[in-house]
C-alpha cells in the first residue's frame, strides 16, 4: 500500500539468489516474481531479517492483479487484516534489517512446491496461484495459521483458485479473430510487404494491443467508408472535414470494428496500414529513389488483398517528390487507384481538397468524398467520457463529470477558429496538466497517497470489467479511506511545501479548472462570479462615475449591459450590447468607452478603436475585413476582424461613425444581429463577446438649440460673493434640464439619426444614448480630475503638488465653454498649470518630498480680486537636509535607491541630486528630522553651502538639530 509506493526495487537477481540457486526461476511469471519482491519488502517493513511463509502470503495479497489475490479477496482477506494478524502472532523485529534478506527453509520449500503445483496442473509456468496453492499445502506455516485466524475455508480457497485457473485457460483458448489470425500467419510466414512495413504504421496491431482511443459517434462515417471500399473499382474513400473533427479517428474506428468481426466478409482479416509519406521522402538523395520506394509499396499492397492503405493529409501527394523532370506521388498512384486492387483511405481538409485535389480532375475522380462533420456538444461529451480513463491514468487524477461536460460546452461556445472534439480534448488535457503541476507543491506523502488512489481506482475498474463486484466493493472502501487521508493531510498542511495551497480537491479536475483554461485561452471571463467580483459589479456605476462626470443615464445603461452579460442573461447569439452615443463634442462619449475598457480589462489600451473617418471612401471598406484575393494586403487580414479574432472579449469603439462610407453599415448589420462577420479569407469571426459602441456628433445642433445653450461670455466671472461676505469659489450644482425638455431633445436627436442612418441599421442597435451638454459645475468636477492627474504624475517623482481652490476656479472659468465641452478645459490646464510648473521645475532644483504650492495672484491692494496669473511656491521643509548638498553616493545611500540610467525632471540620472546648485546657498529650509516638528519658538535654520563643506560641519549641524530645545 502506501509504504510500497516510490520504493526502489532491488535487482531481481539478488532477490532470487538467496532463495534457492537450483530453482528454475525462468518459469516464474512477472506476477510471481513480484510476489517474491513484495515479500521481502514486507519483511523489511516489519523489521525481520528473514522471509517466511507469512511474508509470501502478504506478497500474494499485494500482487492485486494475480489469481491468488483475487481468490483471497473473494473470501474477504485484505492486506490490512493479514498484516494485523501476522504482527499479533510473531510481532515486529528489532528494526535493523540487512540490505538482502534470505528466505527461511520453509519458504524455500513452498516455492519449490509451487513449481510442482504448476506441473501437476499441466502448466509450464509458476504464477501467484501456484504459490498460494503451495502455501495451502504447507499447513504448518505461519501463513496458514493466519488464514485460519481470518476464518478462511482452505478447501473453498483451493476450489476458487482452480476455478479462476480454468477461466484463465478458457480465455487463453479463446478462438482468435480473423485479424489476429492474419497477423499470426504473417509473423510465421514472414511479412509479404517488407517495404510497406518499414514506411507505414500498423493500425490494426495498435487496435489489438489496445493503444487506440475509443471512437464514438462516427458510425455513419464508418459505414460510408465501408460502402466505398466495397466497390469494384475506384474504391478509395477520402475523408473531408475541418481540422480536429476526427477524420483520422474514423480510420481507427474501422480498424477496431474489424477486430469485433462486425464487418462484411470482404473486410475480415483486413490489415489497415497508415502510410508515412515523410518517411518515404526522407533519405532519397538520388533521382528515382523516391519513385522506386513508392512503386514497391504499391506493388506490395496490390499483391496483398488484405492491406488497406491510410494516407493522412492526402493532399501532400500532389507535388511530393516532383524534382526536375520527375513524376510526383499523385501521378504514380493514379493507375493503381483506378483499378480497384489498391485500396486507399485518404483524409484532408475542405480547403486543401479544393486547392489540391479538385484542381486535378483525373485525381479527383479516383476518390469518393466522405464528409466528416463537426460533432455536436452532446456527442463531444460522450467522446470525452470515453477518453476520461486515458487522461486519468496519464495525469494520475480524477475528472469530475461536470468538468467533462463543461469542457465540451465552454470550448464549443467560446473557443473560436477550432473545432470539436479536438478543442474540448485539449481543454480537458490542459486542465489536468495544470492541476498536476499545482500538486507538485504538495508534500511527498500526500503525492504518494494520490498515486495509490489512482492505482486503486484502476484496479476497481478492472474488477468491474471482470464482473468481480465483491472485490470492486472492497477496493471502493479502500478508495474512500485513501480519499479521507488525502483530505486530512491537505487540510493540516503538514509541511511548508503545502502551505498556501488552497485547492479543495487536490486529486480531481473540477469544472472550475476547465473554466480557468478557457478563460486563459480566450480572455473571456467564464468562471463563476466570486463574492468580490459580484460586489464590484453592483458598484460599477460608482466606479465609473469617479471618472465620468455629468452623464449618469449613459453610465447606468452601459453598466446594466455588462451585468447582464456577466451573469449570463443576455442573448448568446448577439454582441454583449450595441450603443450609439450621440451628443455634442467634448461631453465624454469616447471617454466613457475608455473608462469602460479600463474597468473591464484594467487598461484603456485594451479596447479596439477604429476612427471611422479613415473609411470615408468606398474602397477603404475592404480594410475592415481584408482585401479581396489578388489585391495588395490580402494576406494581412482585416483591421476589425483580426483585432476581434485575437481579442474576442473586448470593447469595440467605432468613433465618429457618421463619417464612414454607407457600405460600412452593410458590414455592421450582421455583426449587430448575428454576432458574426466573415472576413476575406472565409473565416467566421465571433463578435458575441464584444461590446459595440459607436459615437456620433449628429444632433449636436439640436441639443444646443433646444437646451438653451449660450456662447461663453468672456466677461463672466468664475466666482461670487456669498451673503456672509466670504469668498466662495465652487459653482452651485445645476440640475439637468427639465425632464420634458430632455425627452424632447432625445426624440429630436433620434429623428435626425433616422434621417441619416437606414432603418435596418438603427433597428439593430440596443440603445441610443443622448449625452447632455456639460454645465459649469460639471467642468468644475472635471477640473478636479485633470488636476489630480497632474498631481499623480508629480507624485511618481515623490513631489507633492497642492493646488489652491482659486486656481481651480480660474481653470474652470477659462475652460468652460458649453458648446465645446471639456476640451477647452484640457487646454486651460495645459496653458496655465502645466506650463507654469514646467518653467518652475527648470529654474529650481526639486528634491524628493518637495512640496509645490500653486496659488492665484491677487490684484494689488485688493482682498477679493484676483488676476489670471499663478504664483508657485516651493517648500523644502520636508526634504532631508543632507540631500541639499550631498554627493551622488551619499544621496543614493540616503534614499536607499539603486543607480539608474533614467533621467529625472531635473535632467540628471534618477536618484542623483546636484552638488553645486546655487539655490542651496540662499534657500531657507524648515528642517524636520524623523518627523519631529520644530516648536513655534524655534527659529528657522538657514542652510548654506559653507555649513556643509566637510563631514565635521555636516555632522555638527545635524547634531544641533537633534539636541535643540525650547
Amino acid at each position: 500500500m502506501v509504504d510500497l509506493i516510490n520504493k526502489t526495487p532491488v535487482n531481481r537477481k539478488s532477490y532470487l539468489y538467496f532463495i534457492n540457486k537450483n530453482l528454475m526461476f525462468e518459469k516464474f511469471t512477472e506476477g510471481a516474481i513480484k510476489v517474491i519482491m513484495l515479500s521481502q519488502e514486507e519483511a523489511r517493513r516489519m523489521g525481520h531479517n528473514f522471509v517466511g511463509t507469512e511474508q509470501l502470503l502478504l506478497g500474494v495479497i499485494g500482487q492485486r492483479h494475480g489469481i491468488g489475490a483475487r481468490a483471497l479477496k473473494k473470501l474477504k482477506v485484505t492486506l490490512k487484516k493479514a498484516r494485523k494478524e501476522i504482527e499479533l502472532y510473531i510481532g515486529r523485529g528489532t528494526g535493523f534489517v540487512a540490505s538482502e534478506i534470505p528466505f527461511t527453509p520453509r519458504a524455500k520449500r513452498v516455492l519449490e512446491m509451487a513449481v510442482h503445483e504448476g506441473k501437476d496442473l499441466g502448466q509450464n509456468f509458476v504464477g501467484t496461484e501456484h504459490i498460494l496453492l503451495a502455501l495451502i499445502a504447507e499447513s504448518d506455516g505461519v501463513a496458514m495459521r493466519t488464514l485460519d485466524k481470518l476464518n478462511v475455508d482452505l478447501q473453498k480457497l483451493r476450489n476458487l483458485i482452480l476455478a479462476y485457473i480454468e477461466e484463465t485457460q478458457e480465455e487463453i483458448l479463446r478462438p482468435l479473430t480473423q485479424a489476429e489470425k492474419f497477423l499470426l500467419e504473417r509473423e510465421k510466414k514472414g511479412s509479404p510487404t517488407p517495404t510497406l512495413d518499414e514506411y507505414a504504421e500498423n493500425i490494426t496491431k495498435e487496435a489489438i494491443d489496445g493503444n487506440l482511443d475509443p471512437v464514438i459517434g462516427r458510425e455513419k462515417e464508418i459505414d460510408d467508408v465501408i460502402a466505398v471500399l466495397a466497390r469494384r473499382t475506384k474504391n478509395n474513400p477520402v475523408l473531408i472535414g475541418e481540422p480536429g473533427v476526427g477524420k483520422t479517428a474514423v480510420a481507427e474506428g474501422l480498424a477496431q470494428l474489424i477486430l469485433t468481426e462486425k464487418v462484411p466478409d470482404f473486410l475480415d482479416g483486413s490489415l489497415i496500414m497508415a502510410l508515412d509519406l515523410g518517411s518515404i521522402l526522407a533519405g532519397t538523395k538520388y533521382r528515382g529513389e523516391f519513385e522506386e520506394r513508392l512503386k514497391r509499396i504499391v506493388e506490395e499492397a496490390q499483391n496483398d488483398s488484405a492491406v488497406i492503405i491510410v494516407i493522412d493529409e492526402i493532399h501532400t501527394l500532389v507535388g511530393a517528390g516532383a524534382a526536375e523532370g520527375a513524376v510526383d506521388a499523385a501521378n504514380i498512384l493514379k493507375p493503381a487507384l483506378a483499378r480497384g486492387k489498391f485500396r486507399c483511405i485518404g483524409a484532408t481538409t475542405n480547403d486543401e481538397y479544393r486547392k489540391y485535389i479538385e484542381r486535378d480532375p483525373a485525381l479527383e475522380r479516383r476518390f469518393q468524398p466522405v464528409h466528416v462533420e463537426e460533432p455536436s456538444v452532446g456527442v463531444t461529451i460522450e467522446i470525452l467520457r470515453g477518453l476520461r480513463s486515458k487522461f486519468e491514468h496519464h495525469h494520475t487524477l480524477s475528472y469530475h463529470d461536470k468538468a467533462i461536460e463543461q469542457a465540451a460546452i465552454l470550448s464549443g461556445k467560446y473557443v473560436a477558429d477550432r473545432y470539436l472534439p479536438d478543442k474540448a480534448i485539449d481543454v480537458l488535457d490542459e486542465a489536468g496538466a495544470r492541476v498536476r503541476l499545482e500538486n507538485r507543491r504538495l508534500p511527498l506523502g500526500l503525492r504518494s497517497l494520490m498515486h495509490e488512489l489512482q492505482e486503486t481506482i484502476k484496479d476497481k475498474e478492472e474488477c468491474i470489467k471482470e464482473h468481480d463486484f465483491e472485490a470492486a466493493t472492497q477496493l471502493l472502501d479502500h478508495e474512500m479511506e485513501v480519499r479521507t487521508h488525502i483530505r486530512i493531510m491537505k487540510q493540516s498542511a503538514l509541511t511548508n511545501e503545502a502551505r498556501g495551497f488552497t485547492r479543495q480537491d487536490v486529486d480531481m479536475v473540477t469544472e472550475t479548472d476547465v473554466a480557468d483554461v478557457v478563460s486563459n485561452w480566450t480572455g473571456i471571463p467564464v468562471t463563476k462570479i466570486t463574492g468580490s467580483e459580484s460586489a464590484r459589479l453592483l458598484k460599477m456605476e460608482e466606479t465609473i462615475h469617479e471618472r465620468i462626470i455629468g452623464q449618469k443615464h449613459a453610465v447606468i445603461a452601459v453598466s446594466k449591459a455588462i451585468r447582464r452579460a456577466r451573469v449570463g442573461l443576455r442573448n448568446p447569439n448577439r454582441p454583449i450590447a450595441s450603443f450609439i452615443f450621440a451628443g455634442p463634442t467634448g461631453v465624454g462619449k469616447t471617454e466613457l468607452t475608455k473608462a469602460l475598457s479600463d474597468y473591464m480589462f484594467g487598461s484603456e489600451e485594451s479596447m479596439i478603436r477604429l476612427d471611422m473617418s479613415e473609411y470615408m471612401e468606398k474602397h477603404t471598406v475592404a480594410k475592415l475585413i481584408g482585401s479581396p484575393p489578388g489585391y495588395v494586403g490580402y494576406n494581412e487580414g482585416g483591421q476589425l476582424t483580426e483585432a476581434v479574432r485575437s481579442k474576442p472579449y473586448s470593447v469595440v469603439l467605432l468613433d465618429e461613425v457618421e463619417k464612414a462610407h454607407p457600405d460600412v453599415f452593410n458590414l455592421l448589420l450582421q455583426i449587430l444581429d448575428d454576432g458574426r462577420l466573415t472576413d476575406s479569407k472565409g473565416r467566421v469571426i465571433d463578435f458575441t463577446n464584444t461590446l459595440i459602441i459607436m459615437t456620433t456628433n449628429l444632433g449636436a445642433k439640436i441639443i444646443e438649440r433646444e437646451s438653451g445653450i449660450k456662447p461663453k461670455d468672456d466677461g463672466e466671472k468664475g466666482f461670487k460673493i456669498t451673503p456672509e461676505a466670504t469668498l466662495g469659489w465652487e459653482p452651485v450644482p445645476e440640475p439637468i434640464k427639465d425632464p420634458e425638455v430632455f425627452e424632447r431633445v432625445t426624440k429630436l436627436v433620434n429623428d435626425e439619426l433616422k434621417d441619416f442612418f437606414r432603418p435596418e441599421f438603427l433597428n439593430r442597435i440596443d440603445e441610443i444614448i443622448v449625452f447632455n451638454h456639460l454645465t459649469r459645475y460639471d467642468i468644475w468636477e472635471i477640473c478636479e480630475l485633470m488636476v489630480g492627474s497632474v498631481q499623480k504624475r508629480l507624485a511618481e517623482k515623490d513631489i507633492d503638488l497642492i493646488v489652491d481652490t482659486s486656481v481651480r476656479a480660474l481653470l474652470t472659468d477659462e475652460g468652460y465653454d458649453p458648446i465645446y465641452g471639456a476640451r477647452p478645459l484640457r487646454r486651460a490646464v495645459m496653458r496655465y498649470l502645466e506650463d507654469t510648473l514646467a518653467e518652475k521645475c527648470l529654474s529650481e532644483t526639486l528634491y524628493p518630498r518637495t512640496k509645490i504650492y500653486v496659488r492665484r495672484k491677487k490684484v494689488n491692494g485688493s482682498l477679493i480680486n484676483y488676476t489670471n496669473e499663478l504664483d508657485v511656491e516651493i517648500d523644502f521643509s520636508d526634504v532631508d537636509p543632507r540631500l541639499m548638498n550631498g554627493s551622488t553616493e551619499e544621496t543614493n545611500e540616503i534614499l536607499d535607491v539603486p543607480k539608474l540610467k533614467e533621467e529625472s525632471s531635473s535632467g540628471l540620472p534618477k536618484g542623483t541630486l546636484p552638488t553645486n546648485s546655487p539655490n542651496v546657498k540662499t534657500q531657507k529650509t524648515r528642517v524636520t528630522v524623523d518627523d519631529v516638528k520644530l516648536e513655534e519658538k524655534d527659529t528657522i535654520v538657514e542652510v548654506k553651502e559653507s555649513d556643509l563643506e566637510d563631514d565635521s560641519k555636516k555632522s555638527g549641524f545635524l547634531r544641533s538639530i537633534f539636541t535643540r530645545k525650547k
